[in-house]
């Protein structure tokens, strides 16, 4: 998976969120949103990974996606 793949998806990830919390309160899927919410922290955190990688001479494709609980857990 390259980077712009990531970004990519991020960008799905943004415009669904944005999608779902503008439909108004009475129609939010509480739970979709924290779907995307995690799914957002885990592409960013690849994105990181693949980068931090890269910068240290290590292989990017190396890095993986971690749990949610893992990432939701990190402050940047």
């Amino acid at each position: 998976m390259s980077d712009k793949t990531i970004l990519d998806h991020i960008t799905e990830l943004v415009h669904e969120e944005q999608r779902l919390r503008g439909e108004g309160t009475k129609a939010v899927d509480p739970v979709r949103i924290r779907d995307v919410e995690q799914q957002l922290d885990q592409c960013w955190d690849l994105l990181r990974q693949r980068r931090a990688r890269r910068e240290f001479g290590e292989d990017p494709e190396q890095a993986e996606v971690r749990d949610p609980q893992t990432v939701e857990n990190y402050r940047g």
